[in-house]
C-alpha cells in the first residue's frame, strides 16, 4: 500500500503547477475551467488535542502548518519522525505563522491524556504543536482523501499499524504545497527551507 501512495504523490507532483518560479507547487487533484484552476484543499476536520481543545481547520486559517500521522507506541519509524519534527518545531517555534499538527492513527490507545503526556515529555507548546485524536474512521479518511497518504491497521506491521512517514506542508488556504520524507534529515532540511519560501510568498 505504501508504494501505491508514493506513486500517487509522484503523479500529483508532476501534475502540480506554480504561478511563479520561486513559489512552491500546488499538489493534489485539481479541477480546471476555461478561466481558472481549482486546487485540491484539505477537507474540514474536527479533532481534540492534548489539552482537550477542539481543533478544526479554522485554527490554521491564514497560517502554514506541517502535518503527519503517527502513534505513540510505534516501534518503527515514529521515533525518527519525532526527532525530525522537533527540528521543524525548534526552527519555527518563535514564528506564529507556522504550526504543527500530528494525528494519531491509534485513537483507542492515544486518548487526550496519553497525548498530553507524550507532548509534555517532548517539552513542546500545545499552542504551536497539536497532537490530535478522534474517531478512527475520520482520521483515516483525512489521511487517505485529504493528504493522500497511507494509514491503516495491520496486525503484521510493527505495533499493529502501518502509515506513511510523510511530512506535508499545507498553506493558509488549505492547499498542499510540499511533501517530504520525515525519516530522512536531508528531506526535512528541504522542508525547513521551503517553509521560508512559502512564508515569503504569503507576505508578498
Amino acid at each position: 500500500m505504501k508504494h501505491l501512495y508514493f506513486l500517487i504523490f509522484v503523479i500529483l507532483f508532476f501534475q502540480s503547477c506554480s504561478t511563479k518560479n520561486h513559489d512552491l507547487p500546488y499538489l493534489g487533484r485539481h479541477e480546471y475551467s476555461e478561466t481558472d484552476t481549482i486546487f485540491h484543499t484539505i477537507k474540514s476536520f474536527s479533532f481534540y488535542d492534548q489539552d482537550s481543545s477542539l481543533i478544526t481547520n479554522e485554527i490554521f486559517d491564514n497560517k502554514i502548518y506541517v502535518t503527519d500521522f503517527f502513534f505513540t507506541t510505534c516501534p518503527s519509524i515514529c521515533p525518527t519522525m519525532k526527532v525530525q519534527m522537533l527540528r521543524i518545531y525548534e526552527a519555527y517555534k518563535e514564528n506564529p505563522n507556522v504550526l504543527l499538527l500530528s494525528h494519531t492513527i491509534d485513537p483507542a490507545h492515544d486518548n487526550v491524556e496519553v497525548l498530553h503526556d507524550y507532548a509534555t515529555r517532548l517539552g513542546v507548546s500545545s499552542k504551536k504543536w497539536h497532537f490530535v485524536t478522534g474517531i478512527k474512521d475520520s482520521i483515516y479518511n483525512m489521511a487517505h482523501n485529504s493528504y493522500y497518504i497511507g494509514a491503516r491497521e495491520n496486525e503484521k506491521a510493527p505495533g499493529g499499524y502501518e502509515h506513511s512517514g510523510a511530512f506535508i506542508i499545507v498553506d493558509g488556504k488549505r492547499r498542499i504545497r510540499g511533501v517530504y520524507d520525515g525519516t530522512k534529515p536531508e528531506s526535512v532540511d528541504q522542508l525547513i527551507e521551503d517553509l521560508k519560501k512559502l512564508l515569503a510568498e504569503t507576505n508578498e
